[in-house]
């Protein structure tokens, strides 16, 4: 029995998960931070802690084993039963537990679990998608610093204007100035001249086309016959997520692009926070949807998550 997975599903939905007889695994919520030194973005998540003291059955773990082996609640009892006693065996001796997306357990020198949280997986569903990322630093200062350099280099001068005795350059600046006049105004007539014609041209065409459109006429003499369109409904309780967006034209867009790429996403409507679902595809049988989550994740999307959720 992989107890692991168990838990690990659970952790998604609830913030503390009991195994009877041996401890609990709790979540606390953590802010999103970003590292002072290495400007690192880091998101919202959950931390996972373990708790050796709570050992009684609330049954959570249990009622989650017989629903999904389909197996009574007793024998789910017993088979967790087993499973602790063989943990605690290997502790015993000196091993170290690693449960897989959730941490390494270890025995201490006084008797006592140690707990090392596995940071491969963020169980906050309100963040999926979501990876810390470092953003590069500003150098204003760096570059101010160059502009000083440059103009220390090559100061720029200011010298006097000289007035010159030359009359002619006087007769030549008025003769620029009214070449320019000239060629302006002549310039205005010729855009104006050609915005004229583009405007009668445009006006010719439009009634050339509307004579045509009235004058054709369209005569269907064999119609095709009706398209039958064949859906296929997906079924089944297990889902292999792909994100959750709160913008659900994201979601469409989401949808889209993994039907173009071969998959059966749809969407399967909100969860609890108020995020539009999106999924690969649903299955009847968890053995199916495991097999189909292994090969997404190796794949395509290694952050796929498996939810288990009856849709109406």
């Amino acid at each position: 029995m992989q107890l692991e997975t168990y838990i690990s599903d659970l952790l998604y939905r609830y913030e503390c998960v009991t195994i009877p007889e041996f401890g609990a695994f709790i979540s606390n919520r953590v802010s999103a931070k970003i590292h002072d030194t290495t400007h690192t973005f880091y998101p919202p998540k959950k931390i996972l802690s373990f708790n050796e003291q709570i050992q009684n059955n609330d049954g959570l773990l249990a009622n989650y084993i017989a629903e999904i082996e389909k197996i009574p609640y007793n024998t789910a009892i017993d088979k967790i039963s087993k499973h602790v006693k063989a943990i605690k065996s290997y502790l015993t001796e000196g091993e170290t537990i690693k449960l897989e997306n959730i941490g390494d357990l270890i025995l201490n020198s006084e008797g006592n679990i140690l707990f090392n949280p596995s940071n491969h997986i963020n169980y906050l569903t309100d963040s999926f998608g979501l990876s810390h990322y470092r953003s590069s630093d500003i150098k204003r200062e760096i570059y101010k610093e160059e502009i000083t350099k440059i103009e220390t280099v090559a100061p720029i001068a200011i010298t006097p204007e000289r007035r010159s005795s030359r009359n002619w350059l006087k007769y030549a600046a008025a003769a620029v100035i009214i070449l320019g006049l000239s060629g302006f105004g002549a310039a205005n007539y010729y855009n104006s001249t050609i915005e004229d014609h583009n405007q009668l041209a445009q006006e010719e065409a439009n009634a050339q086309l509307d004579a045509k459109v009235q004058e054709a006429t369209f005569v269907i003499t064999n119609p095709l016959p009706a398209a039958t369109l064949l859906l296929e409904r997906q079924t089944g309780n297990y889902h292999v997520v792909a994100g959750a967006f709160r913008v659900e034209a994201n979601s469409d867009k989401k949808v889209n692009q993994l039907r173009e790429l071969g998959y059966k996403a749809r969407k399967i409507g909100k969860n609890r926070y108020g995020l539009h679902e999106v999924v690969y595809s649903s299955y009847d049988n968890r053995a199916e949807a495991q097999r189909a989550l292994f090969n997404i994740r190796r794949e395509h999307n290694q952050d796929a998550w498996l939810l288990i959720k009856k849709l109406d």
